[in-house]
């Protein structure tokens, strides 16, 4: 019997034939020339692309008349292929094949979401738990340029009967003490408003006494709270989950013995981030270090092992509790983890030597030679100096304290969770599955679904496979 027009493996089927029909056909437009110099649009746009980025490297690790002239070119590149199509009348084309490959993106993205498209849903659900009875929540007043007292979360968070512990902005606090003397005196739930660093140490303290923690969205980016769907804009609704909460098993990173929730920086950004002016002049801090620290003359180049697979001389490497979600423009969670309790640290390594490698990544993406796209469980970060003129690591390169000398001492600048820390190699970066027990509000704004990877290899058997009929085999 032929299938229901209502039977969704079917519906997946139609959706990915529907893909494969508008990319085939964006393709035949521009290389057909159909469209009126659609191979001109193709190699524009692709030389465009290319100038571009070796213009934003070039930006980037220099300095002086090359520096400008690489802005110049950056900026310039695209206007310059924006102009050809206007005059050269190629808008029409470009705008056409451009909407053809968007249809078929679109309709890839529907089909793998489809029954018989993609797994059932791997969201993290909760479980429903009783009301905390002593809940302590230690707030942060100059988080998030005075996120706590501007949504009154400490009249809010004692109404609903917590005690809330506030920290001395004047004074440097041990943060994971004061949480283990909160369940020292009967706390059975701890939480923190602040940012991912603190939020982080707490979380270490729930996790090794089993108890819920409750995350308020009061830092600066809440890059945790995000990925958990939390309302990002009202930090006050997290503590709806005081009254009205469900439980989520998320998985507790470690790097060194010390907890991180969201990601491990090595390289580039570390070293930035270490800089005395960096948290009152992002911009230019960076932009004033990166020639440096891009060319070799004074940033460490990094080996890092993952599970086996060696990455060596790496000059940025990111280490996150759960990979975050391929780049996708058609997906809501591109820059988002679809989960936080996969049990598998998300790895990306960047290794980009000059204005070649880098049109290359913006051509190719992660198939491209200097990006390493990667899953582990375990992965372990020495550092390897490369001071003026190649020096190795036994080498001694003096005493200034510049992070590329840094590897010869056997220490490197690392960002834990935002946090400029330096740490002995080798730095092991581990994670602790569904180690931390997380009350949230049962309404999270910001969840949604994970989405599926997009592999047109799976588009093609789906839209061509027709399964046997159902049987006793």
């Amino acid at each position: 019997m032929g299938s229901r027009s209502g039977d969704p493996v079917a519906g997946a089927r139609r959706l990915a034939r529907g893909a494969l029909a508008a990319a085939a056909a964006a393709v035949l437009f521009l290389l057909t020339g159909l469209g009126n110099g659609g191979m001109v649009v193709l190699l524009s746009g692709l030389v465009g692309l290319v100038c571009s980025a070796a213009g934003i490297w070039w930006f980037l690790a220099h300095r002086g008349p090359l520096r400008v002239f690489g802005g110049l070119l950056a900026v310039g590149a695209p206007v310059a292929v924006l102009t050809l199509y206007v005059v050269g009348g190629l808008w029409l084309t470009a705008l056409v094949a451009l909407g053809l490959w968007g249809v078929a993106l679109l309709c890839a993205r529907a089909a793998l979401r489809r029954p018989g498209g993609e797994r059932e849903s791997t969201r993290t659900r909760g479980e429903r738990r009783p009301r905390p009875r002593r809940p302590v929540l230690i707030m942060n007043p100059k988080s998030g340029g005075g996120k706590v007292a501007r949504f009154g979360l400490v009249e809010r968070a004692e109404k609903l009967g917590a005690r809330v512990v506030l920290l001395d902005p004047s004074a440097e606090t041990d943060v994971t003490a004061l949480a283990r003397k909160a369940v020292s005196e009967g706390a059975d739930l701890l939480g923190v408003a602040g940012g991912d660093g603190t939020q982080a140490l707490v979380a270490a303290v729930a996790a090794e006494h089993d108890l819920p923690f409750l995350v308020v969205s009061a830092g600066t980016r809440n890059h945790f709270a995000l990925d958990l769907g939390l309302d990002r804009t009202d930090p006050a609704s997290c503590l709806d989950a005081l009254v009205d909460g469900e439980e989520l098993r998320v998985d507790l990173g470690s790097v060194s013995g010390r907890p991180f929730v969201n990601t491990v920086s090595f390289g580039v950004y570390a070293d930035v981030v270490q800089h005395p002016d960096y948290r009152d002049a992002k911009a230019g801090t960076a932009l004033d270090l990166l020639p440096d620290l891009l060319q070799g003359g004074e940033g460490d180049r990094l080996d890092a092992i993952a599970d086996g697979h060696r990455l060596p001389a790496q000059q940025a490497l990111l280490v996150s509790n759960n990979p975050y979600a391929a780049p996708d423009p058609f997906a809501a969670a591109a820059a988002r983890r679809p989960r936080l309790d996969g049990g598998e640290l998300g790895v990306i390594a960047i290794r980009v030597e000059g204005a070649a490698q880098a049109a290359e990544l913006a051509v190719r993406g992660t198939q491209a030679a200097g990006l390493n796209v990667l899953t582990a469980a375990r992965v372990e970060v020495t550092g390897k100096a490369v001071g003026v003129g190649g020096g190795d690591a036994g080498s001694d390169s003096g005493s200034d304290g510049t992070s590329g000398r840094s590897g010869a001492r056997g220490l490197i600048p690392v960002a834990v969770d935002g946090e400029a820390l330096i740490l002995p190699t080798p730095v092991v970066c581990t994670l602790r599955p569904g180690a931390l027990r997380v009350l949230v509000p049962r309404h999270r704004p910001g969840v949604i679904e994970p989405q599926p990877p997009m592999d047109w290899r799976r588009i093609t058997r789906l839209a061509f496979h027709h399964p046997s009929p159902r049987s006793g085999t």
